[in-house]
């Protein structure tokens, strides 16, 4: 079987001769290449000349989740084959002989699947609490086998006692769509080596009530924070939401408001925070799955939640009762489904009191919303604009004295989506920020951490003679992180994850017939206080012709 995705590490080494598409593009709308082109395939030796029934699993440039060394402790989560929409239940236990107190906790994801099968949306709750939300990889003929790895430290607290499990990957199995997704998925847990940063004491879901979703906090919680597993999925138009058009222009997903999307979290009817979501790009998008095949798009098979600072609202929290918290996607036309916005609550206590009083100091909203410019034409035009501004300050009385907490957010997304008639020809490049600040002041020296996130999609898909469909597409992730205290730099990290991709086959045949050319490359960078990663991956037609390291 091939390498999979924690084990093919080569290190550092070209597997066979060949080259990268190119530097990663500042923004991506520097790309330069367009799907009218022709396509060019790099001629490397051992690659076959178009896609056969076998290619090599799925990987990424990630970096591998690392442990401290020393003792450990494994325990297996799940182990189900999924192949219609019936979830996996069983129980977890702690384990007898690593205590509880864990200085890293990482979770494993060992999947095959062979055969046809669409790429399918799974997530894992232990307790009630989300701890995974990944996606699968598209299989080829002969069979694929991937791992996800991802460090679940943060909920240790969920960890300590036994819990129930649930487990879906929702599946069809018929005669067309023969893949069984068969998966392992492990918690090992680490007892020696540094300690982490100070893991939540609590972690929390909300709860369903006839008026909609309440959260009940410990009465001397100092800091709140509230993470969000928020995807478009589902096989609608939300699945795309970034492509989506007003009424008015002829395209084959709409939305009143166009593409802008916001996801927002509310305290008892009140805006408490905003993000952006991230334009997570699923392995059969684009309508092209010869881009994924190998190298999946940033964030698939391992999606992040968006996590929004509470603690301004924490003294209002911390009365002991119930109170209202509930996620929103703006931009959704009403009665649309398609987004999953399950909620973790993690929370940090004070020892030192039996109540943290506090109180919501400000809070203060901007230019909320998007606005689109249709320009219709032999090539139809559709130019967004949108921004976004909250910050909220609030204080809570400690036992170690009144701590205020800031958080500012601003959001801008811009983009251009041009297509053709019947769309033969679908273009789309778009350009997402979202930044944050973090102050808290209290004892000592004001403590900041400034955050600038940056998504980038630049691509286009055309149908050209004889039913060649090709895509071509680059997709940023970055994020540069900076965490001061008085106003004396302490800490920082700068990601930039970009993919990019080039595929063509023949549509409206069967699999053997589509004749399917692609090279794709994804190089992961990611620097700063903690040390450097940097890898490059390239393939060609499902063959990987390179995997080097640069740190």
């Amino acid at each position: 079987m091939r390498n999979r995705l924690i084990m093919s590490m080569l290190t550092g080494a070209t597997l066979l001769a060949g080259t990268l598409l190119g530097a990663p593009p500042a923004r991506a709308a520097e790309t330069p290449a367009r799907a009218a082109d022709t396509p060019v395939q790099a001629q490397v030796p051992g690659a076959p000349a178009e896609f056969g029934t076998d290619w090599h699993d799925p990987l990424t440039a990630a970096p591998p989740v690392t442990g401290p060394g020393g003792r450990t402790c494994r325990v297996t989560l799940a182990r189900a084959r999924f192949r219609d929409f019936t979830p996996y239940r069983g129980t977890y236990t702690p384990p007898e002989t690593c205590g509880d107190r864990w200085s890293k906790v990482v979770l494993r994801l060992d999947g095959k699947v062979k055969g046809r099968q669409y790429d399918r949306l799974g997530h894992l709750h232990v307790g009630g609490v989300e701890i995974l939300r990944t996606s699968t990889p598209q299989p080829s003929p002969d069979g694929i086998e991937w791992s996800v790895e991802k460090d679940v430290t943060r909920y240790s607290d969920t960890f300590r006692a036994a819990r129930d499990v649930e487990m879906l990957i929702g599946n069809v199995v018929d005669d067309t769509y023969t893949g069984v997704i068969d998966v392992e998925v492990t918690l090992v847990f680490h007892t020696r080596g540094p300690a982490p940063r100070r893991v939540p004491d609590r972690v929390l879901t909300l709860e369903e009530t006839a008026d909609g979703t309440t959260l009940t906090t410990p009465r001397n919680s100092e800091r709140v924070v509230a993470e969000v597993y928020a995807t478009g999925s589902g096989g609608g138009c939300e699945e795309y939401w970034y492509l989506t058009v007003p009424a008015s222009a002829p395209y084959s997903c709409k939305a009143d408001g166009g593409p802008y999307r916001e996801v927002q979290i509310r305290v008892d009817g009140r805006l408490a925070g905003i993000a952006a979501p991230f334009p997570t790009v699923w392995t059969g998008g684009w309508s092209n799955p010869f881009l994924w095949y190998v190298v999946p798009g940033p964030r698939a098979l391992d999606v992040r939640p968006i996590e929004y600072d509470l603690t301004p609202f924490a003294g209002l929290l911390n009365d002991g009762r119930p109170h209202r918290v509930e996620v929103s996607v703006t931009g959704v036309p009403e009665g649309r489904s398609g987004w999953s916005t399950p909620v973790n609550v993690l929370v940090w206590q004070d020892t030192g009191r039996a109540h943290v009083p506090g109180a919501l100091v400000s809070a203060r909203a901007d230019g909320p919303g998007g606005d689109s410019s249709y320009t219709p034409g032999p090539e139809h035009r559709l130019d967004t604009e949108g921004r976004h501004a909250l910050t909220v300050a609030g204080h809570v009385d400690t036992s170690h004295g009144r701590v205020m907490t800031t958080v500012s957010r601003v959001l801008a997304h811009t983009s251009v989506h041009r297509w053709t008639d019947g769309e033969a020809a679908d273009g789309l490049d778009a350009v997402w920020t979202d930044a944050e600040t973090r102050t808290v002041d209290g004892p000592g020296p004001a403590r900041t951490t400034r955050t600038l996130r940056t998504y980038t999609m630049d691509g286009t898909t055309t149908i050209g003679a004889a039913d060649r469909l090709r895509t071509v597409l680059t997709l940023g992730d970055r994020a540069t992180v900076v965490e001061a205290r008085g106003g004396v730099r302490t800490a920082w990290s700068r990601l930039d994850d970009t993919y990019a991709g080039d595929a063509t086959y023949t549509t409206g045949v069967p699999r053997d017939q589509r004749h399917a050319v692609g090279t794709t490359s994804e190089r992961y960078r990611l620097y700063g206080s903690a040390g450097c990663h940097d890898r490059t991956l390239t393939t060609v037609q499902g063959v990987l012709t390179q995997d080097r390291l640069r740190c």
